[in-house]
């Protein structure tokens, strides 16, 4: 059976104005959904004009940083040319674009005339064709329209670096001027250095013509001073000889004004004896207990029904301190009283009867040293007993007194008796009343309302405490003293 074909008698018109960019048909497969895919070219190999003008302005961006004014400028023109380059490339793709709408328009008519004239098969595939030419132009469009996006951005960077080039070129005359400026500058300045360094180097030769007699008659003046120093003392040697004279002729007299002034204290003091019927015993050093006594006089009173007042000094003709609560025959000398005279008035049936101390109080020889030793710790304790707590007697057992350089803690094991940071409200001063060892009792008040009375093991460690408690004191702005001192 032999298959018929129908003849085209008609051949389809082709204008001999189109130009192709290839002289094959490109080959073209049915994709999905009826849709045309150009399959790749292998020559087809280099980048695309967007990636180029991309990677160009990345370049630019990268090594304006790095490059001199002048190579930036030159590196615009470079640029600008090539931006011109890839214009003129998209006109010649707009043109080839241009000619392959017209190469699909007369395809298209040619298929449509050849679907009139077919039948059957011939016609199915005319048909497929048709569509394959149509899925055709749509994506030439769809590259069209690329291919503006691409010529706008070109167009848009070949501005940008025309500017650029203006730009470059402005700073380059700018920069050019202000170097011509600092040229001209440091010439002037060269010119400058030159002449003072003539004017020295003449100056020198002048001063080095004059030299031997200017130093010969410099030696000559020294000399004269020197033999004037060692026949002759100068005035102000003199002075200062006479200064020394006077000083130790001043301290001598000193010397013996304090004499003389002990003496007549002591001849006062043993006349006011005879007719005092009261004396001050005990020594005179921290450590120790003062205690007044009555005389064996006829008609001596009776010193229980005396009122007594303590005070201190710091010499006898000195305005006097009292001693807030010292008001009992007894009184045991504190870290505060060292270098002080102590009195003691005594009213007794409408009269008044003072003793003093004959010297200051002397401080104990190994209270310094043991009070430097603990104060290389952080915290000192001390074995203690409580005496009295808030006025009351109190009988208890051993506690541990601890002197910190914030805060001061009484406590037994793991009972905290009081803790409390040195503040104003704190007291804390040797003991005034009457009681068993009162040199080695202290009076401490750690807030209002709240007072102990505490005894040591001995007096050195209660001087101690008191004078390491006063020192932390005193570094947080806090006096530390006893009431109303």
């Amino acid at each position: 059976m032999t298959k018929v074909c129908p003849e085209i008698e008609e051949s389809v018109p082709v204008s001999v104005d189109v130009s192709f960019a290839s002289n094959h048909f490109p080959t073209y497969k049915l994709g999905p959904d009826n849709q045309i895919v150009e399959e790749p070219k292998e020559y087809e190999k280099g980048p695309s004009v967007k990636e180029t003008v991309e990677k160009e302005s990345e370049l630019l961006s990268d090594q304006h940083k790095r490059l001199s004014v002048r190579d930036l400028a030159s590196k615009f023109d470079k640029n600008l040319a090539t931006a011109v380059n890839l214009a003129d490339e998209a006109k010649f793709r707009e043109v080839a674009s241009l000619e392959g709408h017209v190469m699909l328009k007369k395809l298209r008519d040619a298929l449509e005339y050849m679907r009139g004239r077919t039948d059957g098969q011939n016609k199915e595939d005319v048909e497929t064709a048709i569509s394959m030419v149509e899925a055709l132009a749509v994506k030439l469009t769809q590259n069209e329209g690329e291919l503006i996006q691409e010529k706008f951005e070109v167009k848009k960077l070949g501005n940008f670096l025309k500017q650029a080039t203006e730009d470059a070129k402005k700073l380059v005359n700018q920069e050019k001027s202000f170097a011509c400026a600092e040229i001209e500058t440091a010439r002037a300045v060269v010119l400058r250095l030159g002449e003072a360094f003539e004017e020295q180097e003449r100056s020198f030769e002048a001063s080095r013509a004059q030299g031997p007699d200017v130093e010969k008659l410099v030696e000559e003046v020294q000399e004269a001073r020197k033999i004037k120093r060692m026949h002759h003392p100068t005035k102000v040697m003199g002075m200062q000889h006479e200064l020394h004279g006077l000083r130790n002729r001043i301290q001598e007299k000193y010397m013996n004004s304090v004499k003389l002034h002990k003496e007549i204290a002591i001849i006062k003091r043993v006349e006011e004896s005879k007719s005092c019927p009261f004396v001050l015993e005990g020594k005179q050093i921290l450590g120790s207990c003062l205690r007044i006594r009555v005389n064996a006089l006829d008609n001596a009173p009776d010193l229980s029904n005396c009122s007594i007042q303590w005070y201190r000094a710091a010499c006898e003709t000195s305005r006097r301190e009292a001693i807030s609560g010292a008001n009992q025959s007894i009184y045991a000398p504190e870290p505060f009283d060292v270098g002080r005279i102590l009195q003691a008035d005594i009213l007794s049936n409408g009269q008044k009867f003072t003793v003093t101390t004959d010297d200051p109080v002397d401080p104990d020889s190994g209270l310094q040293s043991r009070v430097d030793s603990l104060m290389r710790k952080s915290n000192s304790e001390f074995s203690v007993v409580i005496s009295q707590m808030n006025g009351q007697d109190y009988a208890s057992r051993s506690h541990v007194f601890t002197v910190g350089k914030t805060r001061i803690k009484l406590s037994r094991g793991w009972i905290t008796k009081a803790r409390e940071i040195y503040s104003t409200s704190m007291q804390l001063c040797g003991v005034r009343d009457s009681i068993k060892a009162p040199t080695k009792a202290l009076f401490w008040q750690p807030r209002k309302s709240l007072t102990f009375i505490l005894t040591f093991e001995s007096e050195q460690e209660r001087n101690a405490a008191i004078a390491l408690a006063r020192k932390y004191a005193f570094d947080c702005n806090v006096s530390l003293l006893g009431p109303d001192d």
